[in-house]
């Protein structure tokens, strides 16, 4: 039986690929920052304590597993952000980029060597497609999964030697309401608040009428599964064809079609 390690599985897309998995007849250890919460637990997951903005923490989840074989990890938990980008506290980018790109980072270390001997695993990091296509008042989040998405683009060179896979899911709009959780910074005398107000609205909306968690946990089975990983995969918001776009108009012209699918002013307000 293969071993996966899914973090964040209590809900949203970390769920639905935990429930998949089981069907698949792996063992699955699902994380969460407090396992004894878990509210509607999935049959047959090996639920554990994991923060990953604390590094004791992951420690601790590294030391639990003990010299169990991790086939597959899914570096999943995450938090979202957004807000001008002048408003940001550090201290809120700090702690999102140890959740979404360093704690991940960390967890991936660890399991890399047991995985580089036995000449096999598949390392799958739930990213975005901010990440390719950012968006105003998202730009801390998608600066995360910039980074998370560089650390597995690059990372494929070094590990394909040793029988490792690793890649990307980007998920486009999707309703896993993520959108009610997601941490604002906006004051309410901000100059940017009318088109903060704006441009978050036309995300939730977007959001509201995305694909299922569990339409992305079936592109990361894929990514499991597949003999040969591919660098990206992305599902939901027309992927195909947006990044055809990407690749055929200049980045002007795209910038130009984001901002108003958003409500964006299409010129920079006089001074």
């Amino acid at each position: 039986m293969k071993t996966a390690i899914v973090t964040g599985a209590t809900s949203g897309i970390g769920q639905a690929v935990a429930e998949l998995l089981i069907a698949r007849s792996y063992r699955v250890i699902g994380t969460s920052r407090n396992s004894g919460a878990v509210v509607d637990p999935i049959p047959g997951v090996d639920y554990r304590d994991l923060d990953l903005t604390d590094s004791s923490s992951i420690r601790a989840f590294v030391d639990g597993i003990g010299d169990l074989e991790v086939d597959v990890l899914i570096n999943n938990a995450g938090e979202s952000q957004c807000g001008p980008l002048e408003e940001l506290p550090i201290d809120a980018i700090t702690r999102l980029f140890q959740l979404n790109v360093f704690g991940a980072v960390e967890l991936t270390q660890a399991v890399l060597p047991g995985m580089r001997e036995r000449r096999r695993g598949k390392i799958v990091n739930i990213g975005s497609m901010l990440a390719s296509f950012p968006l105003a008042y998202r730009s801390s989040y998608a600066a995360t999964k910039a980074a998370i998405k560089g650390f597995s683009t690059a990372a494929r060179f070094e590990l394909e030697p040793y029988g490792i896979d690793i890649t990307t899911v980007e998920p486009g709009s999707i309703d896993t309401g993520l959108s009610a959780r997601r941490t604002k910074y906006c004051g309410p005398h901000s100059p940017y608040l009318r088109d903060f107000t704006t441009v978050i609205a036309k995300l939730d909306a977007k959001e509201a009428e995305g694909i299922t968690a569990e339409t992305v946990a079936t592109t990361v089975l894929r990514a499991v599964e597949d003999k040969k990983t591919l660098p990206i995969y992305a599902v939901g918001s027309n992927a195909p064809a947006v990044f055809l776009a990407q690749r055929l108009l200049p980045r002007t012209v795209l910038e130009k079609f984001t901002a108003r699918a958003y409500g964006l002013p299409s010129k920079r307000p006089s001074n």
